[in-house]
């Protein structure tokens, strides 16, 4: 059996889904599926506009600067997406712990991903280790995951076009 944290890859999955927001519920399931997650999830006709929802939440957890505010956010999403962890063995995975009900509809099962995997990644990494571009105008979402804990740019264009910014002001 293996544990699955949730960590690193849900964050990343939902910066991905905040920084380049599918059109429709296909391109949001195809994201989950490139970044990892390999369940497929019944239809409802409100998928895609309560996944934004989710997404709109989690950003607001983004945008918080304060340690203490940013957990209480946390913990106020998983409380509302709350289950009992749970073995399961599906699509080949190996036997690995769910932190969801079985069953849930996508969006649900997202908030429970998201919320769990970023609470892991920021008290495994640190509290300040996500935010968003450092780089005027871009608001880009940036999950770091650097050794060092100093990335503070979505790109190296936008890592670029700040450092052209700081010498042309020098000169």
């Amino acid at each position: 059996m293996h544990l699955n944290p949730y960590g690193e890859y849900a964050v990343l999955l939902a910066a991905s889904l905040a920084n380049d927001w599918p059109d429709d519920r296909a391109g949001i399931e195809e994201r989950t599926i490139e970044r990892g997650m390999t369940m497929r999830f019944p239809v409802a006709s409100d998928d895609h506009a309560q996944t934004r929802a989710v997404i709109d939440d989690w950003l607001r957890v983004v945008d918080e600067s304060d340690p203490a505010a940013r957990a209480a956010m946390l913990n106020a999403q998983m409380a509302a997406v709350a289950a009992f962890p749970r073995l399961t063995d599906h699509d080949g995975e190996g036997w690995h712990l769910h932190y969801r009900d079985s069953d849930e509809a996508l969006p649900r099962v997202l908030a429970a991903v998201i919320s769990v995997g970023t609470s892991l990644h920021l008290v495994t990494r640190g509290m300040d280790r996500l935010g968003r571009c450092a780089s005027e105008p871009c608001d880009r979402v940036v999950v770091d995951v650097t050794r060092n804990g100093r990335q503070r740019y979505c790109s190296v264009r936008c890592a670029n076009r700040a450092a052209v910014r700081r010498h042309r002001a020098r000169g």
